[in-house]
């Protein structure tokens, strides 16, 4: 029994996650070289090992018991605000921010756990009323459960993952058929809240992050002396790069955070658009396999998570990509499996974990 439910996994979308979760090691072990800190590269490799165990025992289960229990995805939401409550008082500030829970060597970003919780009781609750998404209280009820953690991880702050949450409740508004009147009256909305949120709620360096995007020729060491060795370490990878360990800007330090917000920059700098080719085919793939489920699946649930978590992932890719070649402001959002970050890699194996008992069972 166990070996006939291996044969149904969808390999092609594992082998290609995997594939991906390769090079972000590569990438981070190159960059680990300058520093000769190994310590993130090891640590990535066992939240590698936890991430597989936990997909392919999640793939064991059977998902129809997720959708049935209502009180279940209740009892993990409220679980989820609790966490990103108590990081105001349990969490310790890097760099002006409250956004993990540190236990010894590791650290716990709840905000990634929350990502995925959202996408099932958003699966949860459309599917139950899609036929009635004419209905404006359908569309208020699940901001509201969006709304209560977006500002709590707002005030922490963390405005990359705040517009992630946000694309994907759009995102899969429009799956589930939102009225255009509607999905124009949110946009009004969005634009009065985003101007009063840069009178009144933003923080001086939150502006001056989207002001050096605007006019970089304003703040030239600034934050867009940031973003500027980006682009050079990117331009400089050429066709096939300047080998692992050799890129200039990575082992020299002058590419800030080169295994988390910028580490799209450091494999394009040392394996060139080749590397950038390999990495975008994959990513397709990946995607490709995860619509795939959602349109072959009967069942409503399983094709508004399968939906959910692909605008996740697409646009947490084009936002980290858009902030390393310069067309989006920086704020701090992870290439998925590729960047450094247990909380992170090990949500988006839960996340394959579900599609794949969505598939076998």
């Amino acid at each position: 029994m166990f070996f006939s439910h291996i044969k149904k996994l969808d390999w092609i979308l594992i082998i290609s996650a995997t594939l991906l979760v390769a090079i972000g090691l590569l990438s981070i072990y190159s960059s680990s070289l300058g520093k000769g800190d190994f310590s993130n590269f090891e640590k990535q490799i066992i939240f590698f090992g936890i991430g597989v165990f936990l997909m392919f025992f999640l793939s064991l289960l059977d998902w129809r018991n997720l959708r049935e229990d209502p009180y279940l995805i209740l009892i993990l939401y409220l679980i989820c605000l609790f966490g990103l409550l108590g990081l105001f008082f349990f969490a310790p500030e890097i760099r002006g921010v409250k956004s993990w829970y540190k236990l010894g060597p590791v650290s716990i970003d709840p905000i990634e756990f929350t990502k995925i919780i959202l996408i099932i009781l958003l699966a949860k609750y459309f599917s139950k009323r899609h036929i009635e998404m004419y209905r404006a209280r359908h569309i208020l009820l699940s901001g509201v459960y969006i709304l209560l953690p977006v500002i709590l991880i707002f005030f922490q702050p963390d405005l990359g993952s705040v517009l992630i949450l946000l694309l994907f409740w759009l995102g899969i508004l429009i799956v589930s058929g939102i009225k255009l009147r509607h999905f124009l009256v949110l946009c009004l909305c969005g634009l009065i809240i985003l101007c009063l949120s840069w009178s009144f709620l933003l923080k001086p360096y939150q502006k001056e992050r989207v002001l050096s995007f605007v006019a970089p020729q304003l703040e030239p060491l600034g934050m867009s002396w940031t973003q500027n060795q980006s682009k050079i370490a990117i331009g400089s990878g050429g066709v096939f790069g300047q080998g692992i360990g050799k890129g200039s800007q990575t082992q020299y330090g002058f590419l800030p955070e080169s295994q988390t917000d910028f580490i799209f920059a450091s494999i394009a700098e040392e394996t060139g658009l080749i590397g950038i080719l390999v990495l975008f085919l994959l990513f397709a793939i990946l995607i490709w396999r995860i619509m795939k489920i959602a349109i072959l699946t009967a069942s409503n649930f399983c094709r508004l998570f399968a939906s959910g978590f692909t605008i996740l992932l697409i646009s947490s890719i084009f936002i980290h990509i858009g902030m390393n070649i310069g067309i989006l402001p920086i704020i701090g959002i992870s290439l998925p499996l590729i960047s450094y970050g247990g909380s992170n890699l090990i949500c988006i194996f839960i996340g394959l974990g579900i599609l794949m008992s969505i598939r076998t069972h």
